[in-house]
């Protein structure tokens, strides 16, 4: 497990000036009417939970098909990744944590908000929020129990610390009962989420939610 250090965070610990001028144009716009906040709220909600994390849904559906490759992404995440096109501008090394029958992987960045968005997309705002960030550490298997995902007392959780250097994705657990599935649509089983850690890939009769 990464320690819980402060190294890699002070630089993200405060919002970059190209946030913090986002953030400003975004609120004079809506101040004069110009943009509607529902409206970029909308676009927003897309790309944290449906384009965004489209990237990290096709590298776990390939290592679901293809043993060489999940074999490629376990050992060098960072090249593995890269071959399928998802090249990350953040300069970092990625590390994929397999989800077994008996462990469970959590990610979490307990000083701000390191995420690998080349993958995931938009952070959701409870991945950058103080609760989850302290608690999750403290005690995974509750915070996990209230997104819904009850581990039985075999089950090892183990909290992975992101840093500016190191980012983590988890590969869930296939789901049972998707074999002949393609891989287009076994992507579409695997949401934001699980990649983090808080819940498993979706149920083939459920769907993605």
């Amino acid at each position: 497990m990464s320690p819980h250090s402060d190294s890699g965070h002070d630089d993200h610990s405060h919002l970059s000036d190209t946030e913090l001028r986002v953030r400003s144009l975004e609120s004079l716009l809506t101040d004069k009417g110009l943009v509607n906040p529902e409206a970029l709220d909308a676009i927003v909600d897309r790309y944290e939970n449906k384009i965004g994390p489209r990237n990290g849904s096709r590298v776990v559906a390939r290592a679901w098909v293809d043993p060489d490759f999940k074999q490629r992404l376990l050992e060098n995440a960072s090249a593995a990744i890269d071959s399928l096109g998802y090249t990350s501008t953040q300069g970092v090394d990625m590390l994929v944590l397999e989800n077994t029958p008996t462990v469970h992987n959590v990610t979490v960045c307990t000083l701000c908000s390191c995420y690998p968005w080349a993958v995931l997309g938009l952070p959701p705002a409870w991945y950058k929020s103080f609760p989850f960030r302290s608690r999750v550490v403290k005690d995974p298997r509750g915070v996990l129990q209230e997104f819904g995902l009850k581990l039985g007392a075999g089950i090892e959780v183990r909290v992975w610390d992101s840093t500016a250097e190191l980012r983590y994705i988890v590969l869930p657990e296939r789901p049972a009962g998707t074999e002949g599935m393609s891989e287009e649509a076994l992507a579409d089983l695997v949401t934001r989420n699980s990649m983090i850690g808080t819940e498993k890939a979706a149920n083939p009769k459920a769907g993605k939610s």
